[in-house]
């Protein structure tokens, strides 16, 4: 008789997808702050990143006025 097959610990998310999803969620959650909250903190060099967050503003229907 044939012995029975072993059993192998596989894990169900690599370690790499684990940090790129990480990596992701991080990037989006900066991106929804500058968005959404970010007054011109970030944008001490110039008006340009300001205005491009105000703008993405009114396209998501964020308030901030």
């Amino acid at each position: 008789m044939a012995a029975p097959a072993q059993s192998v610990g596989v894990p169900a998310i690599s370690s790499r997808l684990l940090l790129l999803s990480a990596l992701s969620v991080g990037l989006m959650l900066l991106l929804a702050y500058l968005v959404g909250f970010d007054q011109g903190a970030v944008s001490q060099s110039g008006m340009y990143l300001h205005e491009l967050m105000h703008d993405g503003r009114h396209l998501l229907g964020v308030p901030c006025h």
